[in-house]
């Protein structure tokens, strides 16, 4: 049977945009995003997320501070200035980074049952004994460690953390073909690799990151997807349409179709999206991008981006997308 990584080795709702038009006449000759730098989460409790990040997969506090009013702005998100956000890395130092910002969530909130970005996936060394290491903590294993049906080489497993945030963690068994384009574990838990987003159909969703910033998916297929169909109480051998986006430097983007009862994911007035709320990438042509942004972007002032120019747009199914000027 088929499985997603056969071709891998209160407040307002957002709105979806419609997509298959992009301001830029046609679209660039090369691909200008990726990989990823960063994914941000909203999170209720940043102590309980550092102390779990820390003791479970080995992650390091590398800022903490306050949203200042200009990112604040920048995201889109204004009514999220002063609030607290912590950054973290994997251990070996990766420049692959977790942002948490302090935001409520509304009771019963479930990840990857809303369009826009719902789950990160992380390479680790070790999928099974993480899976023990696990046992315990603030992280809950949804889907236990299983070979993929088409590669022995690769082991997943998916939980949720802390933050109500969906994990996909996922090792490396065996060499794998380089192009195959799968990053190593450089330390027990290595970096975020996959950003993983639901929409209401892949067509649409590849056609926005073709037309505005060149790069290409695969050809949708069908397969099955078990945190998917857990998260909605469907049937386990339920299968969704799904396909790959490239982002260069071991990075990719995966592209779920999701079942009828998806919705727009809700957000507060002036805040973020709830659960995994932004993917920031580099950018090649920063510049390109200035009128798409949601409000006129800003260099950081802090962090690991400190002094680079950072925009923010909106993507095919909501989701927020941050460009970080390179």
């Amino acid at each position: 049977m088929m499985t997603r990584r056969q071709t891998m080795a209160g407040g307002a709702a957002v709105a979806v945009p419609s997509v298959g038009r992009s301001s830029e006449p046609t679209p660039p000759a090369a691909p200008l995003l990726g990989p990823i730098l960063a994914v941000t989460t909203t999170a209720e409790d940043l102590a309980a997320v550092e102390a779990a990040y820390e003791s479970a997969l080995g992650y390091v506090v590398v800022d903490r501070s306050t949203v200042s009013a200009d990112t604040a702005a920048a995201w889109g998100a204004p009514k999220v200035a002063g609030r607290k956000y912590l950054t973290m890395r994997p251990a070996a130092g990766e420049p692959t980074f977790l942002r948490f910002v302090e935001q409520a969530q509304p009771a019963g909130f479930r990840p990857m049952t809303t369009f826009g970005w719902n789950a990160t996936e992380i390479i680790v060394q070790d999928c099974d004994a993480l899976a023990e290491r696990l046992k315990g903590t603030a992280f809950r294993i949804v889907a236990p460690p299983r070979p993929l049906s088409s590669s022995s080489e690769i082991r997943a497993m998916q939980a949720i953390g802390p933050a109500n945030e969906m994990l996909y963690l996922t090792a490396v068994t065996s060499p794998l073909p380089a192009a195959r384009d799968m990053p190593s574990a450089e330390a027990f838990v290595g970096r975020c690799f996959i950003a993983v987003m639901g929409g209401p159909d892949i067509p649409r969703m590849a056609a926005f990151y073709k037309d505005t910033f060149g790069n290409t998916t695969s050809p949708p297929f069908n397969a099955r997807i078990l945190s998917l169909s857990i998260q909605n109480d469907l049937p386990p051998d339920t299968h969704y349409d799904l396909a790959v986006t490239a982002l260069g430097g071991g990075t990719k983007l995966e592209l779920d179709a999701y079942p009828p009862g998806a919705a727009a994911r809700r957000r507060p007035d002036g805040g973020l999206p709830f659960g995994m709320a932004m993917v920031s990438f580099r950018c090649a042509d920063f510049g390109r991008y200035a009128a798409r942004f949601v409000a006129p972007a800003h260099k950081a002032r802090g962090g690991p981006f400190k002094g680079l120019r950072t925009g923010v747009m909106t993507g095919a199914a909501g989701e927020l997308i941050e460009l970080i000027e390179t």
